[in-house]
This record gives C-alpha cells, sequence and structure tokens, in this order.
C-alpha cells in the first residue's frame, strides 16, 4: 500500500492535507482502537490462561 498516498500542499509548499486508500484509512482507524483499548486497560490486573478459559467457558464461548 505503501506510495498510494496523496499530499495537499499550501503555496508555500508545506502539506496540510493527505489522500488515503479507504482500505489503508481503515486500517489506521482499527490500529488506533486498539490502542485506546490497550491504554484503557492498562491498570488491570492480568489473569492466568486458566482463568480466562475458565471465564470463557462460562460465556459459552468455548
Amino acid at each position: 500500500m505503501a506510495g498510494q498516498e496523496q499530499f495537499v500542499i499550501d503555496a508555500k509548499g508545506k502539506k496540510t492535507g493527505v489522500t488515503l486508500p479507504v482500505k489503508r484509512y481503515e486500517k489506521l482507524l482499527e490500529d488506533l482502537h486498539d490502542l485506546a483499548v490497550i491504554a484503557e486497560r492498562r491498570e488491570e490486573k492480568p489473569i492466568s490462561l486458566e482463568e480466562m478459559e475458565h471465564r470463557l467457558k462460562e460465556d459459552g464461548i468455548i
């Protein structure tokens, strides 16, 4: 996907905007969402694999 970006520049040649392919934009939004979730959960205490499996079984996921 590299090289498909198009930049908008002002009269002085300074980049002021960018046009991205939709797939690239959506990927950036997903990455941003993932980082926001990580930031929100940063203070949570980790759980063991066994505890995670137990929770997934309780919820009927596995």
